[in-house]
């Protein structure tokens, strides 16, 4: 399995400069790349492999472009190549799309060094930090805050420069260590839970537990007044390029404190149960969506999906998207559709009388749902009322910042 770690990195002021310098070099020769392409022949492009093999020539036509390690030149090709796919992908997908276009120097922030002209020292520093070295650059400090595994094999190391101001380095590593994941016909409701990614509560769980909403309301109204001051300066003046790093520094606070929450909460899932079935929603769609788009791009809840399916294999779970049409309407009972709208927050079944909270209904559909699609049957002695009501004693409510203070929900 290919996974990888970041770190926060500490360069020294001559190391940033170099670290500057090559990613403008890269910058350049990524342009360029692009703009190669674009003159060749529609009946003729240049693939990956040509213009790799273009690069001596480049070089030796535009000196400084020798300046760049082997490797990390052609990570930068492949970069285009990779950006050219993902963009025909979307048109087959029915997405209108354009071209690649050029990159300014604040759109192309990171380079990446593949399989070579790179070396870590984790025994060069102390408390908790560590030096890599990139090729043509030098020596940066790390905060080493978990040590690659041992068993690993590094296949590639990016280093990046945020909009803030801030470098980290990212490792690229692959292992094959990892624990087995249960024997699906061993799986059960008892080490199964179905999930809802609701509206109230940031998700429901089918065995009646649910986990409130970051509340964000006090980051918001900072980036809002930082935004304003912003608005007030000059573009392009030394004021306005530091409060533009302010509003900045801000939104990714915001950003960094969503991603915790989301990693203690997906751990917490893949560790107490054996599978984990999950709604497979159209986010794009969601958030083109008028009402309420701030909140559900605040829920990252592809962010959060991708986040479970890491780490089930990490962890040793099963991870599965269900179908999402239809999971509140159908009573988790009986399976009879009943049309309800979004303010009525109960389930309550005309044909069997099954009543249980809207999002608590829905959970268990997906439960039954994931089961389907491992092709194993719903057990017919399973009760369904382990589909907790919200007034019963059982029922459990999780605040977010219990998420955050404990690192999961076990704790």
């Amino acid at each position: 399995m290919e996974y990888s770690h970041r770190y926060h990195a500490y360069p020294t002021q001559e190391v940033a400069e170099r670290l500057e310098h090559h990613l403008n070099v890269h910058r350049q020769l990524y342009n360029h790349v692009r703009w190669d392409y674009e003159q060749a022949p529609e009946d003729d492009k240049p693939s990956e492999y040509d213009q790799n093999n273009k690069l001596p020539e480049w070089k030796q036509k535009w000196p400084v472009l020798s300046e760049l390690h082997s490797k990390a030149a052609q990570a930068t090709v492949a970069r285009f190549h990779r950006n050219l796919s993902n963009l025909r992908k979307n048109k087959q997908k029915g997405y209108r799309v354009g071209r690649l276009k050029r990159q300014a120097p604040s759109d192309y922030r990171s380079v990446t060094y593949n399989q070579s002209g790179f070396d870590l020292d984790e025994k060069r520093g102390r408390d908790r930090f560590a030096y890599v070295r990139f090729s043509k650059i030098g020596w940066v400090k790390i905060r080493y805050h978990r040590p690659i595994p041992d068993c690993a094999s590094i296949k590639e190391v990016t280093f990046k420069k945020e909009t803030t101001g801030e470098w980290f380095v990212s490792f690229g590593f692959e292992t094959d260590d990892l624990p087995e994941k249960p024997d699906v016909d061993s799986l059960d409701a008892s080490n199964s839970v179905g999930i809802d990614l609701g509206i109230l509560n940031y998700i429901h769980t089918s065995d009646g537990k649910t986990v409130d909403w970051l509340d964000l309301e006090d980051e918001y109204e900072r980036l809002r007044r930082e935004q304003r001051k912003l608005s007030r300066k000059e573009k392009g003046s030394n004021n306005y390029e530091k409060q533009r790093r302010e509003v900045a520094t801000v939104s990714r606070h915001i950003k960094r404190k969503v991603l915790d929450y989301q990693h203690k909460l997906t751990t917490w899932l893949v560790r107490e149960y054996d599978a984990v079935f999950v709604e497979e929603l159209n986010v794009k769609g969601m958030l083109e969506q008028s009402h309420n788009a701030r909140n559900k791009q605040d829920a990252a809840w592809h962010q959060f999906i991708t986040l479970l399916e890491y780490k089930a294999d990490l962890y040793g779970c099963h991870v599965k998207q269900v179908e999402a049409a239809g999971t509140t309407k159908e009573c988790a009972s009986c399976g009879v559709e009943t049309t309800k709208p979004i303010w009525v927050r109960e389930h309550s079944c005309p044909s069997c009388g099954f009543e249980t909270d809207r999002d608590a209904n829905a959970a268990m559909n997906v439960l039954k749902r994931g089961f389907s699609e491992l092709g194993l049957g719903w057990p017919e002695d399973t009760p369904v009322e382990t589909v907790t009501a919200t007034d019963t004693p059982d029922f459990q409510r999780v605040s977010a910042s219990h998420v955050v203070e404990t690192g999961s929900l076990g704790a």
